[in-house]
């Protein structure tokens, strides 16, 4: 073996061997795990996020079924056919949040589950599309993913 063909091999070994142990040192820390949030959240804090949460799917429910006030409150107009979400997908069924985002054949692009759900309001249902960052979109997309939940995500499949 040449003195270069051996160098190379000793700096492709070193080489490995940094690069687990820079990885070990990331998933490490300072001997802490690896967490977004050092101090873990308490049973309280866990029962306050899921509260909020679990409003949004209801409210998402309500729009996603055509209830009218729900529309109203959030001042927006899912329908003009007076066809709601759920008679094409009654419990958010064939809606598929986990497969987004994918190229999308209705649509010929490559879409967000905002962008399918907004075309969904526009051309079915003869809707007015809605902010896609806000409060209806929030409540149906939540609606939407926790009817789904469980689900294996696999996005970009059909």
């Amino acid at each position: 073996m040449k003195v270069t063909t051996k160098f190379r091999a000793l700096l492709s070994t070193a080489a490995v061997v940094l690069l687990a142990a820079g990885t070990a040192l990331l998933v490490a820390g300072d001997s802490d795990e690896a967490v977004a949030h050092k101090a873990k959240h308490s049973a309280a804090q866990l029962n306050a996020f899921n509260e909020v949460f679990m409003e949004q799917v209801r409210m998402g429910d309500r729009l996603f079924h055509g209830d009218a006030q729900a529309q109203e409150q959030l001042g927006v107009k899912l329908s003009s056919t007076g066809m709601a979400c759920a008679m094409c997908h009654p419990m958010a069924a064939d809606t598929h949040p986990q497969e987004f985002p994918k190229f999308q054949e209705q649509m010929n692009a490559f879409a967000t589950l905002r962008d399918m759900t907004n075309w969904c309001i526009e051309k079915p249902n003869q809707g007015e599309k809605i902010d896609a960052n806000g409060e209806a979109m929030k409540a149906l997309e939540a609606y939407m993913i926790w009817s789904n939940r469980g689900s294996a995500l696999t996005p970009g499949t059909h």
